[in-house]
């Protein structure tokens, strides 16, 4: 032990080694500073995995979780478990009424056709069981029940008459034929109408039915109709009827001072000198929360280069709020960009999700987002307010916030492939583009108005998966803004569609007064949708 004890006492303060030694303990130090700073990124990368797989039911409780559960799985049994007291029960005279729960929801509009069916007894039942006298009527009780029956497949059946003179007949060589005025084909060479094909697209593009199942559930009612019949319907009624009113909402779209775009993948398996599997994009284009007249158009392109939003947006002078996308960076310079504070502030929650448990607290990442929720909270505060006010009230309350967060972050470093690194890299990149929403009080502090229109695409995709041609993924876009446009409208889709297919098909499209009579503003009553009372 002595002799172990002498020489650590012994050991040498200084190693004297090679360059080439040297050199290599460099490397390796260096190496493993890569590797700790890769696993530090994977293990993020993992915790955020995690979060967004797990994270949203961790949160919640054991009950909220197995109700979430059981809506996924067994969404019959959930409902049927809650008394929503659907008996509907009205009786005449002083009898006692049965009420409706308070927390009852569904309804039943009054101008829903009803089918009486009366209960009365009959003559021989009309005897007084303790005299023996007429039993007289003194009073009704009227219980409502739902009764849905499934879609209607009607033939409409045309019958032309002619007409001749009978005088003519006998007394003349010729004799003239009177038809009854034909009436203008829909689509010439098909039996399709215009509720056929305004149904077809409201299965599809609403209810996110692809036709191919359509084709199923009307085989199973004996009706034969391909697949390729109906999308040869939609496309040439999108085509001849629909494109010029939407090519109508476009002008009007870009004489609008506030705008929203927004852009998704889109797979078309046809495109010209494109893989299959490569993907095209659907465009979004919308109007903004200051418009009575709201416009929501889509727009089909096999790419997402900046050229795309450059052409739609010809002759566009305004605000145009979009995410950090840098395809928005390079159009004219009469078209402010005003940036998304939703993706700034995302990218600082999933830095703060990719913490390890115990380290949110007072991390930069939790600085960053409070910093987010703050200038989110300010503008929550200003709703109902006017475009003056807002202006005003941003400049007063937002403006220090967004200064201090400039200073915090600008002093702020971090691995720039970390989480936090990501956000804070988006935050300053986005920096002038973010700050824009202050010098309108019409514009909005997110993109979000632009993601809520572009998620239904995004789940009816989820369905239909692919476009099979470009022509079908543009009469796609062209059908998809008459639905969503009308929507905002508060117009029922089909009714509106079939509307539209009616009167364009007789109509003269190539005036501009034809146009407008289509437009959702100038749909009639009978297409607005019926809200319960």
């Amino acid at each position: 032990m002595k002799k172990i004890d002498s020489l650590q006492t012994n050991v040498p303060e200084t190693v004297t080694i090679s360059r080439a030694e040297y050199e290599e303990l460099q490397a390796q130090s260096k190496r493993v500073s890569e590797l700790e700073s890769r696993v530090d990124r994977l293990m993020e990368a993992l915790r955020l995995a995690q979060h967004k797989r797990f994270g949203a039911s961790s949160e919640k409780s054991e009950d909220a979780l197995y109700e979430q559960l059981s809506f996924l799985f067994n969404e019959a049994e959930v409902f049927a478990e809650i008394n929503n007291g659907e008996e509907n029960v009205t009786v005449v005279a002083a009898h006692k009424r049965h009420k409706k729960h308070e927390y009852t929801l569904d309804k039943i509009p009054e101008d829903v056709p009803v089918e009486r069916i009366e209960h009365r007894l009959e003559a021989e039942a009309l005897a007084c069981p303790e005299c023996g006298g007429e039993l007289t009527e003194i009073g009704k009780e009227v219980v409502n029940k739902l009764k849905i029956i499934p879609a209607q497949v009607v033939v409409e059946q045309h019958i032309y008459y002619s007409y001749a003179c009978r005088r003519c007949s006998r007394e003349s060589i010729e004799t003239p034929v009177v038809r009854a005025p034909r009436v203008k084909a829909f689509l010439p060479g098909s039996f399709a109408t215009p509720e056929a094909v305004a149904y077809i697209m409201t299965q599809k593009f609403v209810m996110g039915v692809p036709i191919y199942r359509q084709e199923q559930e009307l085989n199973r009612r004996g009706i034969q109709l391909s697949r390729q019949t109906m999308s040869n319907w939609i496309l040439r009624a999108a085509e001849e009827f629909l494109k010029p009113v939407y090519d109508q909402l476009h002008r009007e779209l870009i004489t609008r001072e506030v705008l929203h775009a927004d852009e998704t993948t889109l797979q078309v398996l046809h495109e010209p000198e494109k893989a299959p599997q490569s993907n095209s994009y659907m465009w979004l284009y919308r109007t903004s929360g200051d418009t009575q007249k709201p416009i929501v158009l889509y727009e089909y392109q096999p790419g997402r280069g900046g050229k795309h939003p450059k052409d739609f947006l010809n002759g566009f002078h305004g605000y145009l709020h979009t995410d950090g996308y840098a395809g928005y960076h390079n159009l004219p310079e009469e078209i402010t960009i005003v940036g998304c504070w939703a993706h700034a502030r995302r990218k600082f929650d999933e830095a703060v999700k990719a913490l390890p448990k115990g380290k949110v607290k007072g991390s930069s990442a939790a600085q960053g987002l409070a910093y987010c929720n703050l200038l989110f909270e300010i503008e929550q505060g200003l709703e109902g307010k006017t475009q003056t006010e807002r202006y005003k009230q941003r400049l007063e309350q937002a403006k220090p916030v967004l200064d201090a967060l400039w200073s915090w972050a600008s002093i702020r470093n971090a691995a720039p492939k970390s989480a936090l690194g990501k956000a804070l890299t988006y935050l300053k990149e986005q920096w002038p583009y973010l700050t824009n929403y202050l010098k309108d009080g019409r514009l909005e502090i997110s993109n979000n108005r632009a993601e809520r229109s572009i998620k239904p695409f995004v789940i009816d995709r989820k369905n239909f998966l692919f476009a099979n041609t470009p022509r079908g993924a543009a009469g796609s876009a062209v059908i998809f803004s008459l639905i969503r446009t009308s929507m905002e409208y508060g117009l029922d889709p089909y009714k509106y569609l079939s509307h539209i297919l009616h009167m364009a098909a007789q109509a003269d499209l190539s005036k501009s007064e034809a146009i407008a009579a289509l437009l959702p503003e100038n749909a009639p009553l009978e297409c607005r949708i019926s809200a319960p009372k």
